[in-house]
């Protein structure tokens, strides 16, 4: 009757008090739980002693310490003489909700002191809004331009070949980007006429890692924002002319440039834009790095994304839905799935999306799918081991070098051995000191160690 462990929906206390409140308010912004009165840390019953009045007691201040009021439901397990009071709670409907002025969340077997920016997600999660419809108390109406609203109906008269015949006053009302005549975040974004401080986008080309040979900043609207970034990327690309005997040559760039713009428009309507760190995309010679502020929306891990197994949830529903309706997002919730397969059609090797700071990190590979590794790349893995090790082994370090999120199912493809001897080659280099492993087995990465 009393599980074995802590988890997400267990918690143990030896008595009641302050941290059994805390370990209610969790669960209730979370998935739901129970906490266990009278079991230790290892599972081990100690029961509690209990009057008349006790555990009514204890439900009343549960109740008047939490906000809004959460009344859990009560069980009493009486085993072999001991006493174990089991106090459960259900996902809250309205979150967030709080004990004493803090909020806390279930994270594993712990519970997770939430920050500012967790509570005003789960607030908007719970009223089925996003800050992007909020009214923006900066600005006013006449800081959009309405040239640009204008071509936004147009772009959309043109997908859908209907007319929208209202004014483009009376259109953002209708979208929303407009409340009681007021005008919110969305809509600033979106059609800002001027400089905007919040949608700040830092791209250059770098040559080494402090080498800058070409930049730009943007400070405009969204959709300006995507044509910019495109156009200076696609000027740093390198492109060859294939002759197929038609009369037109076709180009060919290093990177596929729909999977470019699959990345740009996400990094777009994805951001989030009350961090008060930009956007930054860094061009290098083999690679392409996008990063954003803002980490993945909604509980999606990084594990959740790349299996494909989640629900799309988006923190700007109103700029979302604005580029849904030029046809710029065919469907939401694809864009990491539509950048997999381009790359994967293109003949190069998939992207790696990984969780960096505050943020989101995306890294756009030039290399192509089972291209032999380079001499520079071999000479590097000489000087690196002086150790002896196999020719796998340096293989692996190799591959580590070129993509330090590479997983053991890839390395044991690339290396045409089973999981087991990848794992025991790993394990040797770890133990030599050649490399090392930063963060989980999902989500972290490699580490080359250079012993100088």
């Amino acid at each position: 009757m009393i599980p074995k462990a802590e988890n997400i929906f267990t918690e143990f206390k030896t008595s009641f008090g302050d941290e059994v409140i805390s370990s209610l308010v969790a669960f209730s912004n979370s998935k739901g739980g129970s906490v266990y009165i009278g079991v230790n840390d290892r599972a081990e019953l100690k029961g509690v002693e209990i009057g008349k009045e006790t555990i009514q007691n204890w439900v009343n201040e549960v109740k008047n310490k939490t906000s809004p009021q959460i009344i859990p439901d009560v069980e009493v397990i009486d085993y072999e003489k001991t006493t174990v009071i089991v106090f459960s709670v259900p996902e809250y409907p309205i979150k967030p909700v709080s004990f004493r002025g803090r909020f806390y969340k279930r994270n594993g077997n712990s519970n997770h002191l939430m920050s500012i920016d967790e509570i005003a997600n789960e607030h908007l999660k719970t009223i089925n809004t996003s800050w992007d419809y909020y009214i923006d108390p900066n600005h006013t109406p006449e800081t959009i331009s309405y040239d640009k609203v204008s071509r936004f109906i147009q772009k959309i008269e043109q997908r859908t070949q209907s007319e929208i015949p209202i004014t483009p006053k009376e259109f953002l009302s209708k979208m929303e980007m407009l409340r009681e005549g007021k005008l919110t975040f969305g809509g600033f974004l979106l059609f800002v006429s001027g400089y905007c401080l919040i949608s700040d986008v830092q791209a250059g080309r770098f040559k080494s890692d402090i080498t800058i040979i070409d930049s730009i900043s943007l400070n405009t609207d969204l959709f300006t924002e995507v044509d910019e970034i495109i156009a200076f990327i696609k000027k740093h690309l390198m492109v060859e002319y294939i002759i197929t005997g038609e009369p037109q040559r076709i180009e060919r760039f290093d990177y596929p440039l729909d999977a470019i713009r699959e990345i740009v428009i996400n990094m777009v309507v994805h951001r989030d834009y009350r961090d008060s760190s930009g956007s930054i995309i860094k061009i290098y010679d083999n690679r392409i790095e996008f990063y954003n502020p803002g980490k993945l929306f909604g509980g999606i891990t990084i594990q959740d994304l790349l299996s494909g197994n989640y629900t799309s949830k988006s923190r700007n529903k109103l700029i979302a839905k604005a580029f849904k309706e030029v046809g710029l997002i065919e469907r939401f919730g694809s864009g990491i799935f539509r950048i997999q397969k381009l790359c994967r059609e293109y003949g190069i090797v998939e992207p790696v999306f990984k969780e960096v700071s505050s943020g989101f990190q995306v890294v756009l590979y030039k290399e192509k799918l089972n291209e032999p590794v380079n001499e520079p790349v071999n000479e590097l893995v000489n000087e690196l081991v002086n150790e002896p090790v196999n020719d796998r082994q340096k293989e692996i370090i190799s591959l580590i070098l070129q993509n330090n999120s590479i997983s053991i199912n890839e390395l044991s493809k690339k290396c045409k051995v089973g999981r087991e001897t990848i794992k025991r080659d790993l394990n040797k280099l770890k133990n030599m000191n050649l490399i090392h492993r930063n963060g989980p087995d999902k989500g972290g990465y490699w580490q080359i160690i250079q012993n100088n």
